[in-house]
């Protein structure tokens, strides 16, 4: 087993929590009635699929995978996102309802997203193998773009509301941040180093990652 104990426990909670997330997201796509929501969670089901039967592999064989990009959508600028509350809805548990509303279910999508990438970054920062780690990382990248899509779709419909800070209180608060000056003397950016994917004994080379794949 060339993997270390708290690598591999913590491959099989991520497995699981990704069987669950598909399990729950082919039933939110059966009750789905709007077809915008549908077509999200169509997407991120196939990516959910891809990125489980990905670990499957690596964690069966140790072959590195070339890792699917998730579908993202196009991010939104600052300027497209709804701030301020609106006569946000009274909420409450519906019990016994019988089916999910539209609104139930992108609840229940942006939770596991959030959610998921957290476990994922989490599962990350304690694995040895450069590969499960960097299908790890790659997984929780995914997330944290699904999670925005749907805040996005939720926050047009007006679903999730952002309570905002009073702009002077916010610049005071923000603005009292300075820049620090380069111990380098040099403007030039900093660039993270490109992932890896490493051969374990035995293996042939390993295919890098499609072009701009971060």
């Amino acid at each position: 087993m060339p993997y270390g104990a708290h690598e591999a426990m913590e491959a099989h909670e991520i497995l699981g929590e990704k069987i669950c997330m598909i399990d729950h997201f082919s039933m939110y796509a059966q009750q789905c009635q709007d077809p915008v929501l549908r077509n999200m969670i169509d997407r991120h089901l196939q990516y959910a699929i891809q990125s489980y039967n990905e670990l499957v592999s690596y964690t069966h064989d140790y072959h590195a995978v070339s890792p699917q990009a998730a579908q993202i959508s196009q991010v939104a600028n600052p300027q497209s996102i709804q701030y301020g509350l609106r006569n946000p809805a009274p909420a409450s548990p519906q019990m016994n309802t019988g089916r999910f509303t539209d609104q139930q279910i992108a609840v229940a999508l942006l939770c596991a997203h959030k959610n998921s990438a957290k476990n994922h970054m989490s599962a990350a920062l304690e694995c040895s193998d450069p590969n499960l780690r960097q299908l790890m990382v790659n997984s929780a990248n995914a997330c944290a773009h699904q999670a925005f899509e749907v805040f996005q779709y939720m926050n047009q419909k007006g679903w999730y509301q952002v309570p905002t800070l009073e702009t002077h209180t916010a610049k005071t608060m923000l603005h009292r941040h300075q820049p620090v000056a380069s111990t380098q003397g040099t403007t030039a950016p900093y660039m993270p180093p490109r992932p890896m994917y490493i051969s374990h004994p035995g293996q042939q080379g390993i295919p890098q990652p499609p072009h701009g794949y971060q």
